[in-house]
């Protein structure tokens, strides 16, 4: 591994520990963004948070990294489709930064998660 590979892995990933720890820090108020369909509230941000914390975690130490970064672009598609695509079709314009931000980041988990040796 390189150090540009060293360096993105790590920037990366940190990001995510942060928003995992932002998750449990602020759970009641990002309660609301859980879609009204789906039961459970605050148990799904804390759940999210340590997914987030859990993907960075894995990246970071290089330890089934593979998985930690294909499951984590799918958590953003998941968040791209339940949450930010609903915003903007009810009119929320600037969600579309959200969905763009995302998807960007989805791309480049899936794409980190190709490099990853099995």
């Amino acid at each position: 591994m390189n150090k540009l590979d060293v360096i993105g892995k790590y920037l990366f990933a940190l990001p995510f520990a942060v928003f995992g720890l932002m998750h449990f820090m602020a759970a009641n108020d990002m309660a609301g963004l859980v879609p009204s369909a789906i039961p459970g509230g605050v148990i799904w941000v804390y759940f999210t948070g340590a997914c987030l914390v859990a993907a960075a975690v894995a990246i970071m130490l290089g330890k089934m990294a593979q998985l930690a970064a294909t499951l984590l672009g799918v958590l953003l598609l998941v968040f791209v489709l339940s949450i930010h695509l609903p915003a903007v079709m009810g009119g929320d314009q600037m969600a579309m930064t959200t969905i763009l931000k995302d998807l960007a980041l989805a791309g480049a988990a899936f794409y980190y998660a190709s490099k990853q040796a099995v």
